[in-house]
């Protein structure tokens, strides 16, 4: 059984009506913006392991990029569990849904906290998003619905060594741009690995990256 739990320094936590007010405003050029880092996409689902007619969760999912990568792997028996709480980037991935044509996709327009879920998935992805890797309440509900032994995969940005300071300052401006709280930028992956067995982490991008790897412990930090 997963306990919640409290972090102390409130005024750290993400701020989920300027995190609403700034995708909202960014929902139409969002692919554009994150075209570049595409790769990583590709890396991290490639990490879960997928098979066909399996379950994946992909939290966060913004306008839905992930969703052709995904479904080319768990093919027209698998599912799709995407979890986005502005209304207007998911409003671009129903949109993307409706051009492919595809089926087994399931849009929950809620925050990953308190997100709806029914069942338990085979693995769960978290692509770019920061200020839900920081809020363990967050973390616990997608665990809740995932099998024991789930594949798990993370990726975004991160603080790089202290004296590659051009590249910290990327990774500050992106992060100005795209997160609410710079809590945690050292080791963004910290809060779900305590909720994971034989995380993995690797950097790329000079130190500016991270793909953290593991699987359920099916567990909470607290159990």
């Amino acid at each position: 059984m997963i306990k919640r739990t409290r972090t102390s320094a409130r005024s750290q936590l993400p701020d989920r009506e300027a995190a609403l007010e700034r995708y909202s405003m960014r929902a139409n050029v969002y692919d554009g913006e994150l075209a570049l880092f595409e790769p990583l996409r590709q890396e991290a689902i490639s990490r879960l392991q997928l098979r066909k007619g399996e379950s994946v969760l992909d939290v966060g999912c913004g306008t839905g990029l992930s969703f052709e990568p995904l479904k080319a792997l768990v093919g027209e028996q698998g599912t799709i569990v995407g979890i986005e709480q502005c209304p207007q980037m998911l409003a671009k991935a129903r949109e993307r849904i409706q051009a492919h044509g595809w089926e087994g996709i399931t849009l929950l327009s809620e925050a990953a906290d308190e997100a709806h879920l029914r069942g338990q998935a085979d693995a769960a992805i978290f692509h770019f998003t920061h200020d839900i890797l920081r809020q363990p309440e967050a973390i616990a509900n997608v665990m809740r619905h995932l099998k024991p032994g789930a594949r798990v995969v993370a990726t975004g940005l991160q603080w790089a060594a202290p004296w590659v300071w051009p590249v910290n300052l990327f990774v500050w401006g992106a992060a100005m741009y795209s997160v609410t709280t710079m809590d945690g930028l050292d080791k963004p992956w910290s809060v779900l690995a305590t909720f994971l067995h034989g995380t993995e982490v690797r950097a790329t991008w000079m130190g500016s990256i991270f793909i953290a790897t593991g699987t359920w412990s099916g567990r909470g930090p607290d159990a």
